[in-house]
Parts: C-alpha cells; sequence; structure tokens
C-alpha cells in the first residue's frame, strides 16, 4: 500500500483519488471513509483484525472534521505509537482555524494544508502533495 487516504466527504475522496490517478501517484490507495475504520486498519483491530500491521502506507493523508473519530484524535494516535509514528500524516482539511493548525503541528502532523475550493486549485494542490510525498520525500529505512 502506498497512500492511505481518510477522508468522510465521498466526493473530496473521489477528487483526491483523481487526481493522484491522473498523475500515476495512487499506484495502491486506500480508502477509508471515518477515523474508527482508520485506527482499527493502521493496528489491525475491529474490521481489520488480522490484518498484516507491517505493511504500512508511504503517507497518510488525512481530514480533520469526521464522524465517530476525529481527524486530530487519529493523529494523536498515529504519532503517539512506536509502529505508525514515522508515517508521514498530511492533513488536508477545509479548517483554516488556528487552533487545528497548532494542535497538529503539536501532535506532529508532517503537512497542514487546506483544501481549495476550486476545482482546479484543489487538484494541482493533490498532485503537488503527492507527487513530494510519494517521490520527493526520503522517508527513514
Amino acid at each position: 500500500m502506498e497512500i492511505l487516504l481518510i477522508e468522510d466527504s465521498r466526493l473530496d475522496a473521489e477528487m483526491t483519488i483523481r487526481a493522484l490517478k491522473k498523475n500515476r501517484i495512487a499506484n495502491g490507495i486506500t480508502h477509508l471513509s471515518n477515523g474508527a475504520l482508520a485506527l482499527d486498519f493502521l493496528f489491525g483491530t475491529g474490521k481489520y483484525a488480522g490484518r498484516n500491521i507491517q505493511n504500512k502506507p508511504k503517507v497518510i493523508l488525512l481530514d480533520l472534521k469526521m464522524p465517530k473519530v476525529n481527524g486530530i484524535e487519529v493523529l494523536a494516535k498515529i504519532k503517539s505509537n512506536d509502529l505508525t509514528k514515522r508515517i508521514p500524516v498530511v492533513v488536508l482539511t477545509s479548517s483554516k482555524e488556528n487552533p487545528d493548525v497548532e494542535k497538529c503541528y503539536e501532535l506532529g502532523v508532517n503537512s497542514y494544508i487546506v483544501k481549495p475550493v476550486e476545482f482546479e486549485n484543489f487538484m494541482n494542490a493533490i498532485t503537488s502533495s503527492g507527487m513530494y510525498w510519494m517521490l520527493l520525500n526520503q522517508p527513514p529505512q
């Protein structure tokens, strides 16, 4: 798996996947619609009990405003666990609220991107981010 997309908006998820595929970045993308499913997936619990948790994504694209478990809670669990803390997390959200930005960086987010409203700008932001994290970034081994 290459990219884990955690996004509750079906439209935003479809546009994100489309932008990544258009630029041949989405070889292995897994989309989960809420934070609870994401945590189960990452830690091999619940619906994903028995999943090989050593098969980690290269990058996580995370929305903040989600039902069940919000993005800040997901980020906190990812960055506080030895198994997942080195996975780059990019927050993709509509929230420009300073407390959200501050909290995410305190928790260890790698990047915070506010989703542009205009379609073309949204596609460009996703493409640029995907290219950086999948092609240019050198993760620890």
